[in-house]
């Protein structure tokens, strides 16, 4: 199994982007997926999550109505809109897997984590 992000870079305040992860998963229609983040000197953190069939969605206080996940099951592909960056956003973003198809904000609930993927924003 293979969760491949990408889409990350250096933008500035207020900017966009979009990660995406594409999963080697079979039945990656069955898996919840999510988006973690890790700071520099900070431990990784949920901040998106999306169940199995994508009905039911959650984020971190810190990007609701800026980011938003998404999926497309047929696609085997989940993404992260990431809309008026702050400074504070800056991390290595990770996707990640996990079979009991429910969202969840703990990394434990997840099988299957991508490398990760760079975001930096700059004021």
């Amino acid at each position: 199994v293979q969760l491949q992000a990408s889409g990350g870079g250096s933008v500035q305040a207020g900017d966009s982007l979009r990660l995406s992860c594409v999963a080697s998963i079979r039945t990656f229609s069955t898996y919840a997926m999510a988006w973690f983040r890790q700071a520099p000197g900070k431990e990784r953190e949920s901040i998106a999550t999306i169940s199995w069939r994508g009905l039911s969605t959650d984020y971190a206080d810190s990007v609701k109505g800026r980011f938003t996940i998404s999926r497309n099951n047929a696609k085997n592909t989940v993404w992260l809109q990431m809309n008026m960056l702050k400074p504070e956003d800056t991390a290595v973003y990770y996707c990640a897997a996990g079979s009991k198809g429910i969202t969840s904000i703990s990394e434990y609930d997840y099988d299957y984590w991508g490398q990760g993927t760079q975001v930096t924003v700059s004021s």
